[in-house]
Formats: structure tokens, sequence, C-alpha cells
């Protein structure tokens, strides 16, 4: 089976929310000795692409995204088990990652954290609508190196601000270093609240993590 037929696969497994074919999709596509972590960026996570923009343009609803986004972290999850093959590599450092409070999407979130753990990054995955609070709290728990906080909606945005705000009034500011990202988000915003760094892409996420962990 060729790569663009295993990618085209996956895409329609995100669009039709089909966990199964899905997963019968990676089982191939690892027989067929393709790389995983680029049949999850270029396969999965373009599929989880187009049913937001089709969410964007009122084409789908709310729970449809959220589907999608369910089996996209399933299929992120499935393909890191399977990366991992059971070895142990250096945990590089420890990332408690979250999708802010007041916020249900989920999407791309999946993806940034199945690519910083095939690089060796112990990723907390919180998941979504996660108060201010409880990311300090879980980040203290696990002696965590970065904190990054995902925000899909400029209502929500706010909360990457509170952040910064919780951990000052903490006294523990300089104990963490901060990763913001999301649609709405920006480098300018990034440094308006004071984060210590941006990513655009779960791609540019991973270098600005391993970036941020050697400084």
């Amino acid at each position: 089976m060729s790569k663009e037929a295993l990618i085209k696969d996956a895409i329609s497994a995100i669009k039709q929310c089909d966990a199964e074919a899905g997963k019968e999709t990676v089982r191939k596509a690892q027989k067929e000795g393709m790389n995983l972590i680029e049949l999850l960026s270029e396969g999965f996570s373009a599929g989880i692409r187009e049913v937001g923009d089709g969410f964007g343009r009122g084409e789908l609803f709310l729970p449809e995204l959220i589907m999608a986004a369910d089996i996209m972290k399933d299929m992120s999850a499935y393909i890191d088990e399977l990366s991992a093959d059971g070895s142990e590599s250096a945990v590089k450092g420890t990332m408690v990652l979250a999708t802010v409070e007041g916020d249900v999407h989920d999407i791309g979130k999946g993806i940034v954290v199945s690519l910083l753990r095939t690089q060796g990054i112990n990723v907390i995955d919180l998941g979504r609508d996660v108060p201010v609070k409880t990311i300090v709290d879980e980040a203290e728990a696990n002696s965590a190196d970065i904190i990054g906080t995902s925000a899909l909606l400029t209502t929500t945005m706010v909360q990457q601000k509170n952040l910064e705000e919780e951990l000052k009034n903490r006294g523990i500011r300089e104990k963490y270093k901060t990763m913001v990202g999301g649609a709405p988000v920006t480098k300018r915003w990034a440094k308006r609240i004071g984060a210590t760094s941006y990513a655009e892409d779960a791609a540019e996420a991973v270098d600005r993590v391993l970036e941020l962990l050697t400084q």
C-alpha cells in the first residue's frame, strides 16, 4: 500500500470519527515500514485540520469536532505506544500541557504530546478545560520544567495571562519556563503576558521545548 494511500486513509478515519479504521491504517503503515510520526503529522493531523476548518465554516457542529478530536487523541496515543516499542529512552525533561479553562477544544494538542514524547520529553497531558490552579498544582506535583497552555478561543486567552500571575503570586515564576500556543495566540501576546516562549504549530513546539530544556 502506498504512502499516499495510507495518508488518505488516515485523513478519512479522522473525518469519519472511525477509531478502528485509524488503528488499522496505523498497523498497515507499520507493516509497510512507514514512519508512524510522519503518518501522524501528514495524515491524522491533516484530517483534524480539515475537521476544524469545516467547523469554522459552520459545516460541522461542536459534537462532531469533539468526537474527531477524541479520535485524534486515540491515534496519537496508539502511535506513541507503538513507537516506544518497549524501549526506555533518557528523559530530557518534564512538561505539563493543558488546554485552558473554558476551552473544550483539543485539536492539535494530541499531536504536540505525541511528537514531544518521541523526543524523550515526559509530557503530563492534563486535557482540556483545565483551571489555572490545577495546572500549577500539577506542575509542582510532577516537578515540571515547562508549563504549556493552549487556547483556541480569544475569550480564553486571558487564562494564559492568569497562569503567569498565579506563578508570580505563589513566588515560583522563576522555577518554570512557560509556553503558549493556539489558533488566536501570537508571539506578541506571549511577550505581552510574560510567557517564556510561543509555538505556532506542533513542529515548532518541539523545537522550542528542546531549546528551553537546554537553557
